[in-house]
């Protein structure tokens, strides 16, 4: 999916200039990386809102439209208000089509009704994670990567190393780690309590009879 966000230069800066933005129903942002200067930038509310409410927003490389000139960039932080629907703040990283790029993408599970620890087992889907660094380059940015589930069994995990990611994509910042993507707990037995009337009842004791003594 390809994106598109337009955006103009502003030269005023401080809380007083973000505030007058907003009302005017504005956001405030900043575009930077590669070569050149950073540049302050405003866009409109609405139209970022729309898009950021998008997964596939977040891990893409977008056209950002500046006085009409494009660039590929790379979002990499929004602030948002935190109880109204209202974007506060916005970061973009300029990026090179020949240099590889680190970003976070969503992970989507697939085929969790056909995996045995579901369908025969009566288990559930435990993520460890929704998402995962890769390094690629841009053109090779996948939206988001699927994790196949139709072969985990009940007790098992799926890890990093057994995902089946798109050609160019490496996952990034995991060390020498291999961790936990998705897992299929055992579920708890059943505890079932015994029945009294199953239990042995003791033998009561029977006094002995007293010897006739002898004429």
């Amino acid at each position: 999916m390809k994106f598109e966000i337009n955006a103009q230069t502003r030269t005023l800066q401080g809380s007083g200039a973000s505030r007058r933005l907003r009302h005017a129903n504005k956001v405030p942002g900043i575009v930077y990386g590669g070569t050149a200067a950073p540049v302050l930038i405003e866009l409109e509310h609405n139209e970022l809102l729309l898009a950021l409410r998008k997964e596939a927003f977040h891990a893409s490389v977008l056209t950002l439209k500046l006085d009409g000139a494009e660039q590929s960039v790379l979002l990499r932080d929004s602030q948002m208000h935190p109880y109204k629907p209202l974007v506060l703040h916005v970061d973009f990283l300029r990026v090179d089509a020949t240099r590889a790029i680190h970003q976070k993408v969503p992970l989507h599970f697939i085929n969790a009704d056909q995996a045995p620890g579901v369908k025969i087992s009566g288990g559930n889907v435990s993520p460890a994670m929704n998402e995962i660094d890769v390094t690629c380059l841009p053109k090779d940015l996948p939206a988001f990567i699927e994790v196949d589930l139709k072969d985990l069994e009940s007790g098992r995990s799926i890890h990093v190393s057994q995902m089946v990611f798109p050609a160019g994509v490496k996952p990034t910042g995991h060390g020498s780690d291999d961790p936990v993507v998705v897992s299929i707990p055992v579920k708890k037995a059943e505890v079932v309590e015994e029945s009294a009337e199953g239990e042995a009842t003791p033998a009561t004791p029977t006094s002995a009879t007293p010897a006739t003594p002898a004429a």
